[in-house]
């Protein structure tokens, strides 16, 4: 009792301490106007397990900015070192398998989550009622999220990541008119190497990121102002249902899902780290691309529609129906939400949704019946399992015992990956589709420079163009060329 007594006052004296502090905190920031405000959103009809999905992509998004931070201390954006780093991360690093392996799968689960936020809100009717813009800024955030998933892919310069971003890039060049321009873009040159990283890099941890910060908070904004739609006999424009606050039972709602999602990806971290192949390898001719499941039915799809078809499949299709489901608020104008009320909109997107998942499963099934390509698929994952098994070595030069390099070769070694060489010829002097074989050229470094200076016609049509360099630049690129043996 005495205890009790004496801890009284300092328990009042620690609150009255608290209430000081976040009164401060209010007088100059409204953080308490703001908490209101967030908290107290009113939902027609109360909360309910339906509306979690767009919680779940919030904090999903979370989760990858921050682990995909984590994972950017070891991460080197170049052909030469982008595989190894990753390599370094998933067998060296404490914990870094299990990290990037949440990464992974979480782009996956954004995909997931996306896709049946969509078909509530399609199945709700929730874009009827003033909601256009609401819509739309999800169209794009969808967009935005297809489009990390993508950028991402590329990064750990594996077999699979960088054969499947080849199909991908391939695909922009079907694009009339400006096709070839948006492939060169996007790879950095005609062929792929440290300029596509480089590219792609940037895209996905800043310009995407950014984009998807500020569509978001649009998104929230217009939520807020057109107000939740409720459920689907409710009236969009005039709710008629009694509002319950979003807090505290959407809140608990919201909570209990995000930690669903976070335990899921734990244990698939766990349990089923995400694979790592071999290095990229450009002149392997044998190896059979496939990208992620989201992906899959877009690469069943395009094998409908070979050369000059393709323009139809790839763009013009895709084109009209994007367009449809973006303008599905100004096209479908009544205020009946009842999916069963609506036949024509509801039939056209689930058609559209069991199209892509017959590609998807179309596409294994091919695989599956074709002998030489389901033997294909089993050596590259017995290649990959190998791969990991094996245990980290840091470079190839350093395995290989290859001496360093003087300064004016490694200043030629940097102007040859800085120059996007790499692009079209092998970081080690091999050739690529795009370009001829540098080992053992036999010419002399002045032969190399006036190479250089003057490219062939062969060279030209090609896609060589002259290098224009200082005297000194270009001498020491010559030489490294020159000492590729």
């Amino acid at each position: 009792m005495n205890h009790e007594t004496r801890g009284s006052p300092e328990v009042l004296g620690a609150v009255q301490q608290s209430g000081r502090l976040m009164r401060w905190l209010n007088r100059r920031t409204g953080v308490r106007n703001l908490l209101h405000e967030g908290l107290a959103e009113p939902i027609p009809g109360g909360a309910r397990f339906a509306y979690v999905f767009g919680s779940g992509l919030l904090f999903i998004f979370l989760s990858q900015i921050i682990t995909g931070i984590f994972l950017a201390l070891y991460y080197v954006p170049s052909a030469d070192h982008a595989h190894v780093t990753v390599e370094y991360i998933v067998k060296e690093v404490a914990a870094g398998s299990f990290l990037r392996s949440i990464h992974a799968y979480g782009s996956s689960a954004m995909i997931l989550l996306l896709l049946l936020h969509i078909t509530q809100t399609f199945l709700y009717g929730s874009y009827k009622g003033r909601r256009e813009l609401l819509w739309l800024s999800g169209c794009i955030l969808m967009a935005l999220v297809l489009g990390m998933a993508f950028t991402g892919y590329l990064l750990p310069w594996d077999q699979k990541a960088y054969f499947a971003t080849a199909v991908g890039t391939n695909m922009a060049s079907e694009v009339p008119l400006v096709g070839d321009f948006i492939k060169r873009m996007m790879r950095g040159g005609a062929g792929m190497g440290t300029l596509t990283i480089s590219r792609f890099f940037v895209a996905h941890v800043f310009l995407i990121p950014g984009l998807i910060f500020a569509f978001m908070a649009a998104h929230i904004y217009v939520f807020r102002k057109a107000g939740a739609a409720g459920p689907i006999h409710e009236n969009p424009v005039r709710p008629r249902m009694q509002p319950q606050p979003f807090y505290p039972r959407q809140v608990l709602y919201d909570l209990a899902f995000s930690a669903a999602l976070l335990i899921a990806l734990g244990l698939l971290g766990h349990y089923l780290p995400f694979e790592l192949g071999p290095k990229a390898d450009p002149a392997d001719a044998q190896y059979v691309p496939r990208p992620e499941w989201y992906y899959l039915p877009m690469f069943q799809w395009l094998k409908y529609w070979p050369g000059a078809k393709a323009v139809i499949g790839i763009v013009v299709i895709p084109s009209v129906i994007a367009s449809l489901f973006a303008l599905t608020p100004f096209l479908d104008r009544g205020l009946e939400r009842r999916p069963w009320k609506r036949p024509i909109s509801v039939g056209l997107y689930s058609l559209t949704l069991l199209g892509l998942i017959a590609l998807g499963v179309i596409s294994n099934r091919n695989d599956r019946r074709d002998p030489a390509v389901l033997q294909q698929l089993a050596r590259q994952e017995k290649a990959t399992a190998d791969f990991i098994a094996a245990k980290f070595e840091p470079e190839e030069a350093s395995r290989t015992g290859v001496p360093v390099l003087s300064p004016e070769l490694e200043k030629g070694k940097a102007l040859f990956s800085s120059l996007a060489c790499n692009a079209c010829h092998r970081p080690d002097g091999g050739g690529t589709a795009a370009g001829a074989k540098l080992k053992g050229l036999g010419k002399s470094q002045d032969q190399i420079k006036s190479l250089l200076l003057t490219p062939t016609k062969s060279m030209v049509a090609g896609g060589m163009t002259p290098v224009q360099q200082p005297d000194h630049d270009l001498a020491a690129l010559s030489a490294y060329v020159a000492s590729l043996k």
